[in-house]
């Protein structure tokens, strides 16, 4: 039987996590373990949550979301290269009876699928992630929140939320990464992406579903969360869409940055140095290119 790993990063929200965790103590399998990653060095009270089946790991400082998921993807795949990783957000928590049954039964029985999303509930039962597609041509993303007419046990996607999504190591020939590019947002896009391209089937499951508070973490600080949203946009259209969109991106969002600044000054504010930041960032790095190239 396949062992599943949780893996929750922690950015001040130990009082979120430990729901998460007691929302976990009705499931009788044995055959799983809690991993969790403290990107904030202050917050303490995470470790009120230590026990025998929870490890928690020290990321000394914010790496942000997805070099924090890469510190535990390691971490587990260098103790179990076949195990499955269940990435969830500590501001997600279940309401569906043996989840961690019904996970590790759906990947030994299609043992074929390496990227699978749950579906994703808000507190009023509404879907709010159920898969998405992405048109590199427009630039074109959207998030599915309707079912398909005819279910099964699972259906394939362009990509699924990072706010619940299982990994089955056992498909990789070496850990699965995030690119650390983005800090945060997009970084679960790309993933899928990335990997859909290397052959790895991407699919969402409506046998497995959690609840979410959405942006419960994010929302406490509106210039952060749009600095890095603007951000990390931009590398997602960099890598993945056509030039043309690049351009038409990078116009729109100065225009939207200065409708925001008048209008929801903390918003356009953090849209406006993270767009910045953006271009500071690749051009720091179109330099350290060019000097490799030379030959030094």
């Amino acid at each position: 039987m396949s062992e599943l790993y949780f893996l929750i990063v922690n950015y001040n929200s130990s009082s979120l996590a430990k729901r998460l965790v007691r929302s976990l103590l009705d499931e009788t399998a044995n055959s799983y373990k809690i991993i969790i990653i403290n990107n904030s060095v202050e917050d303490k009270n995470i470790y009120g949550l230590k026990s025998d089946r929870l490890t928690i790991i020290e990321a000394k400082e914010n790496l942000g979301f997805g070099k924090a998921c890469n510190l535990g993807l390691n971490w587990i795949y260098e103790r179990n290269d076949r195990g499955i990783v269940w990435l969830i957000n500590p501001d997600a928590y279940f309401e569906m009876e043996s989840p961690v049954s019904r996970a590790i039964a759906l990947l030994e029985k299609y043992p074929q699928i390496s990227i699978v999303g749950t579906l994703v509930y808000n507190s009023e039962g509404k879907i709010t992630s159920a898969g998405g597609t992405f048109t590199p041509i427009t630039g074109g993303l959207s998030i599915n929140t309707t079912l398909p007419k005819k279910l099964t046990a699972y259906y394939q996607t362009d990509w699924v939320s990072g706010c619940s999504l299982l990994i089955n190591l056992a498909n990789f020939d070496k850990c699965p990464n995030f690119d650390p590019r983005y800090f945060l947002y997009y970084e679960d896009l790309d993933f899928c992406l990335r990997y859909a391209r290397q052959g790895h089937q991407i699919a969402v499951t409506p046998l497995l579903k959690v609840t979410h508070d959405t942006s419960s973490i994010t929302d406490r600080n509106l210039f952060q969360k749009y600095r890095h949203i603007t951000k990390s946009y931009l590398v997602h259209i960099e890598k993945h869409g056509s030039k043309r969109v690049f351009v038409w991106t990078n116009l729109r969002m100065l225009l939207n940055t200065l409708r925001l600044l008048i209008l929801k000054p903390q918003q356009g504010l953090g849209k406006l140095v993270g767009f910045c930041q953006y271009w500071q960032t690749r051009y720091s790095d179109s330099q350290i290119v060019e000097i490799h190239q030379a030959g030094f």
